[in-house]
């Protein structure tokens, strides 16, 4: 068999591409591969020995500086409070867009417009309204109304496309059958979404997660994880710095492929259902 020859154009997308995954993993590669430092070891190449030294010191020692367990509790609550509300929200709102109503449109890019807003506009903007009303800035409250502003708009084009592909031949086939509305939806429109339903969720935690711009101005006297590390590095001067960014990415990682092998489970018993 005779292979197409490749054009010019190919070796440019080739090279632009390996230059994107050098951009995007090599700062994450430089700071695993530092982490594991030596004792004596600090923030720079070449390394001083290899060790675990700095995961022991961030998991099970006092830090001088900064509070790594209490910031990463933090944004872990405040990404789960996140992943729930804006799956709740998103389904809803995908419900409730299937079917036109007055203001449905003004109120659809009104919801989407704060993807455009620069971040850091929104959480001044967040901020002052709290001091405004005389209320305090913290990580739950303003924080995370600050978060919402980024993950529902995903969720929301997310369901969109999800309700756009839906079949309702599905829903009339079980109202035919006599399903009330509320049997219809729990046994047939949900199972079929749960999926996408997860990946909302998925979307929802990542990126309150590791949100930044939106939270400097809104998080009040106690800081989340990405603003403890931003902290961290004026203050931390070994690779304890290095340890944590190792965890929290290892952590992201590990939320990522337990979604995704959600998902596969969910697709396979479907498929055995149908098949069944």
């Amino acid at each position: 068999m005779n292979s197409e020859k490749r054009g010019p154009g190919f070796y440019v997308l080739t090279a632009f591409f390996v230059l994107f995954v050098l951009f995007l993993y090599g700062p994450l590669t430089t700071i695993f591969i530092l982490s594991f430092q030596g004792p004596n070891g600090g923030l720079t190449f070449p390394m001083n020995g290899t060790s675990l030294r700095w995961f022991q010191n961030l998991l099970f020692e006092q830090q001088a500086v900064g509070d790594f367990g209490g910031a990463f509790s933090r944004s872990l609550v405040l990404g789960l409070m996140t992943m729930l509300t804006t799956v709740v929200v998103s389904l809803l709102a995908g419900l409730a867009f299937r079917r036109r109503f007055v203001g449905s449109g003004p109120l659809f890019y009104l919801t989407i417009a704060s993807l455009i807003v620069p971040s850091i506009l929104i959480s001044l903007g967040i901020g002052l309204a709290f001091n405004v009303f005389g209320l305090e800035p913290a990580w739950y409250s303003s924080a995370f109304g600050a978060h919402l502003t980024w993950t529902l708009p995903f969720g929301l084009l997310i369901m969109f496309a999800v309700f756009n592909r839906f079949n309702p031949a599905y829903e009339e086939a079980a109202r035919d059958l006599g399903a009330s509305p509320w049997q219809t939806f729990a046994h047939v429109v949900l199972p079929i979404i749960l999926p996408s339903l997860i990946g909302v969720g998925l979307f929802g935690f990542t990126l309150s997660y590791d949100e930044f711009a939106r939270t400097l101005m809104t998080s009040g006297s106690f800081n989340t994880l990405p603003l403890e590390i931003y902290g961290m590095t004026t203050n931390v001067t070994t690779p304890v710095l290095y340890a944590l960014g190792t965890v929290t990415t290892v952590f992201s990682m590990a939320v990522i492929l337990v979604a995704l092998a959600t998902i596969a489970v969910l697709r396979k018993r479907r498929a055995r259902r149908i098949a069944g």
